[in-house]
């Protein structure tokens, strides 16, 4: 009888959080990039590069601070 009393958990996914996060992640790793970029003599290769590693990075944290939520 205790199974049917139990509060079912919600999810602590946050849609809106998670596009923070990945948006904030993707343009950090361009802006280092371009750094890189613009020290190595070409910045539009460093924004290239960053979006590169950018786009995964984002997507393993979200993963990473996700992954018990759902």
């Amino acid at each position: 009888m205790t199974d049917a009393l139990e509060v079912s958990q919600r999810s602590e996914f946050d849609p809106l959080g998670a596009g923070a996060l990945l948006a904030t992640v993707v343009l950090l790793c361009i802006g280092v990039g371009a750094a890189i970029g613009a020290a190595a003599g070409s910045v539009a290769y460093g924004v290239v590069a960053g979006a590169m590693i950018g786009v995964p990075a984002s997507i393993a944290a979200i993963i990473y601070r996700y992954r018990d939520g759902a």
